[in-house]
């Protein structure tokens, strides 16, 4: 079930969101950012922020804001994560449906990822499965721990 976050959520799912930022390979955030900061970032600061649960249980997360602001701000931004327990189950999937859906509700009309590290090949081929668009790649745009600099991508999809 995708319900809206709560701080009590979040705090189940901390251990997770730590463990994710810490190992450095997909999200450009602090690896030492606080439970404070994180959830200030990906719980306060957005527009809106849900978890999928389980018997109780979060396995996934994901935040919606706005990617600009004025003459942009009709194109939202998006973050997600899932628990390496959960992962494989389509719980990504569901999460992204779930935000295009909500998106749409709050009257964005695209949807962007800006920093899609091109290592991430599982969630780019589902991210291209659910209709993005790779519009750009930055040239070593992101300091993998074992790999080095590497290329992120811009992936892009129109809402309406």
């Amino acid at each position: 079930m995708i319900t809206a976050i709560t701080l009590q959520d979040f705090k189940a799912f901390w251990p997770t969101f730590e463990e994710i930022i810490q190992a450095q390979q997909t999200y450009a955030f602090d690896p030492n950012m606080s439970f404070k900061e994180a959830y200030q970032l990906w719980c306060q600061s957005p527009l809106k922020a849900f978890v999928y649960k389980v018997d109780g249980e979060v396995l996934g997360t994901y935040y919606l804001k706005a990617n600009a602001m004025g003459p942009s701000s009709h194109i939202c931004n998006c973050g997600y994560m899932v628990s390496t327990a959960a992962r494989g189950q389509g719980i990504a999937q569901k999460l992204c449906k779930h935000s295009q859906q909500i998106a749409k509700e709050i009257g964005f009309e695209a949807m962007q990822f800006n920093s899609v590290v091109s290592t991430n090949e599982g969630a780019i081929r589902l991210w291209q499965r659910l209709g993005y668009s790779i519009i750009g790649t930055i040239p070593k745009a992101y300091k993998h721990p074992e790999l080095g600099y590497v290329d992120s991508h811009i992936m892009h999809k129109l809402l309406v």
